[in-house]
């Protein structure tokens, strides 16, 4: 009899795992969806501020030799939504290194693309 309690939890526990294991691969399925392309090419890019100063920012555009012009679109995309998002009133900004830098001054760390901004109002 306890042996057939055991298997009962672990069929449970498996089942319970499968479960979950299939709603992760949901939630994936669904936010590749909502991805947004650059040229075709999807870009991990991230925002954050310099030191304390929110207005004042890094983006990085992860895998960027995949498309060196696309990067640079998901970059500057990821700067203006950083300005917005964190309730500086603008979507101007002042590149230090950003869209309008030549392509033999662009910052890279290995193949991420590193933008340098300031929000500016």
């Amino acid at each position: 009899m306890a042996k057939a309690m055991h298997l009962g939890s672990l069929t449970r526990m498996a089942g319970f795992g499968a479960l979950c294991a299939l709603l992760a691969l949901t939630a994936c399925v669904e936010s590749k969806d909502k991805r947004i392309l650059f040229d075709g090419f999807y870009f991990r890019t991230k925002a954050k501020k310099v030191d304390k100063d929110y207005s004042r920012f890094i983006v990085t555009a992860k895998d960027a030799l995949q498309s060196v012009d696309a990067a640079r679109q998901a970059a500057e995309y990821e700067g203006t939504r950083y300005c917005l998002e964190n309730g500086l009133g603008t979507s101007r900004i002042k590149w230090i290194v950003g869209p309008e830098t030549p392509d033999d001054q662009l910052v890279f760390d290995g193949d991420t693309l590193v933008y340098e901004g300031e929000c500016n109002p």
